[in-house]
């Protein structure tokens, strides 16, 4: 009978998942709010905010930037922190068609500036300062010289030749909006810009259906409900970040917001809020894992988490798995896919969710190809290339580059390679064109970097190619090392040569103390390859 009922219960819960994957954005919030009007939806530091609460603020706002000529189709850019602001803002703007244009706050000028351009934007949301760049100076620096940008709007200050979020809330009050009729399957609510880790950000047009229905679907692999809290220390402007905004939604449940990461903040929330669901990158479960007072925090409401962005040590899975009490999925996913493909499940052995990044998920097609297109055998690296409902309209104003990436039948060409193994697990390799081809070897990066990364002393590790006119290319280790740590290129490349096969031995090993970086984090792979070109010449 038990085994029965959690079979009701989880019927039940897809079900009403999937009564939401046709409705559009502010559909989503509407049935959420008339169903949990009462109940809290953000926490962010002492503000406090109900659905209801947040419906009428999206109302309101909605209004006030209506009242400013912003409505269908025009792009409004936000480069905010992951305040309770944004969620009002992202839902404000599907309320009246705009569409989302979210970015890295800690961009510089020029890497802000060809996002606002190339997305025409026509409103921008800014805080005034924050993680010590005066976001205010730079836009009006941009502004000055950028006619399509009309209106910078303000959170959290008021300054000349702006207007604050505050008074676009003021003007909404007392005024009704009628709610515009949204195609979701065809009308976009948001350009996502891709990290640009090997040359300028791409602009990916997602749709309402292509956010909420990988909402629904992630959401209830997951095993989302009302009861969940989670906690947000993903950024908001990120496609990892605003998926899980939408899975709270979709389950009605709740999300505490982190403006800056930091490990004890976020284990001290864990604990106050009790956190049941902690999505992050490895990065975060690490800090947290090795913080001092670690072991001091109450983490028992913790359920489920998952890891995105890089693949996870076997012992930081295992550690998460019994040190703090939650069964972590890992998945995969890109900006272009709304993001997430596969997961892991919550039966997955450790093994599983440290090599492997799970199965596609429902809906989701995956297949293995060569470089011209036909799939391969299993057991094989090839490019992973996908078809789902997440798979982008295409890239905002590049229509070359989107014919480049979806072909004719709607199969979208990650760029990434992988290997489909005998159980249907999905195994990443690493970017196609990062493949180091030398003497008719083909070297994947990926695989020697997270080598490197289970030498004690090695911090970061990337691996690069450089032409040569005798074997094609050389390859070149880049390597941080811990704090105090001196081993030498001779042992590092003996670790190396212990692990793998002697053609997978750096040439090079390049000591850095740091590394050339999108506004993600990530390394930047083309300006390192210039960097070192610079050393070795």
């Amino acid at each position: 009978m038990k085994d029965n009922g959690v079979d009701m219960i989880k019927g039940a819960r897809a079900a009403f998942m999937k009564s939401q994957s046709n409705f559009s954005v502010n559909q989503l919030l509407n049935a959420a709010a008339s169903s949990h009007p009462d109940k809290e939806v953000i926490v962010d530091g002492k503000t406090r905010m109900t659905y209801e609460e947040l419906k009428e603020d999206v109302k309101n706002l909605a209004c006030g930037l209506s009242k400013l000529g912003i409505g269908e189709g025009d792009r409004v850019a936000v480069g905010l922190p992951n305040w309770y602001e944004i969620v009002v803002i992202y839902f404000a703007l599907a309320k009246i068609g705009a569409i989302l244009v979210p970015f890295n706050y800690r961009l510089r000028m020029a890497e802000a500036e060809h996002i606002l351009r190339n997305s025409g934007a026509k409103a921008l949301f800014l805080p005034e300062e924050f993680d010590r760049l005066n976001q205010y100076e730079q836009f009006i620096n941009i502004k000055n010289h950028l006619s399509s940008l009309e209106y910078l709007l303000s959170v959290r200050f008021e300054k000349e030749n702006t207007i604050s979020y505050q008074k676009l809330l003021e003007m909404g009050m007392q005024e009704e909006i009628d709610e515009i009729e949204i195609d979701s399957d065809n009308d976009i609510y948001t350009i996502l810009y891709t990290s640009g880790t090997t040359g300028k950000p791409k602009g990916a047009m997602l749709t309402h259906k292509n956010i909420v229905e990988t909402a629904v679907v992630t959401a209830d692999w997951m095993q989302c409900s009302s009861e969940d809290v989670f906690l947000m220390s993903m950024p908001l402007y990120h496609a990892m970040g605003i998926n899980f905004l939408f899975r709270v939604i979709v389950s009605n449940a709740s999300l505490i917001l982190m403006d800056k990461y930091k490990p004890e903040h976020a284990l001290s929330l864990i604990e106050s809020e009790k956190v049941t669901v902690h999505p992050g990158v490895p990065t975060m479960f690490i800090l947290e894992l090795n913080h001092p007072m670690f072991s001091s925090f109450d983490l028992s409401s913790l359920r489920t988490g998952e890891i995105g962005g890089s693949s996870c040590p076997i012992e930081i899975v295992h550690r998460i798995r019994t040190e703090m009490n939650c069964n972590i999925l890992v998945g995969y996913g890109l900006t272009e896919t709304s993001p997430t493909l596969t997961l892991t499940t919550f039966e997955n052995d450790d093994t599983i969710r440290s090599e492997t990044v799970g199965k596609p998920l429902p809906g989701v097609e995956i297949k293995i190809v060569d470089d011209f297109g036909n799939e391969i055998g299993k057991d094989k690296v090839g490019e992973l290339v996908c078809r789902s409902f997440g798979v982008m309209k295409g890239y905002y104003a590049m229509h070359e580059k989107t014919r480049e990436a979806i072909d004719g039948d709607g199969w979208f060409y990650t760029g990434d390679l992988a290997i489909l193994d005998e159980e249907g697990y999905i195994r990443i390799i690493g970017r196609k064109q990062e493949v180091i081809k030398k003497d008719g070897f083909k070297i994947y990066p990926q695989e020697i970097e997270e080598t490197f990364l289970t030498h004690p002393n090695v911090a970061e590790a990337a691996m690069i190619g450089m032409p040569d006119s005798e074997v094609g290319e050389m390859s070149y280790a880049c390597l941080r090392l811990r704090r105090g740590s001196k081993n030498s290129e001779e042992e590092l490349k003996d670790f190396i040569k212990n692990k793998l096969a002697d053609y997978k031995v750096p040439d090079k090993i390049i000591f850095m103390e740091h590394f050339p970086r999108t506004a993600t984090g990530k390394i930047r792979k083309i300006d390192l390859q210039c960097q070192i070109k610079s050393v070795i010449l």
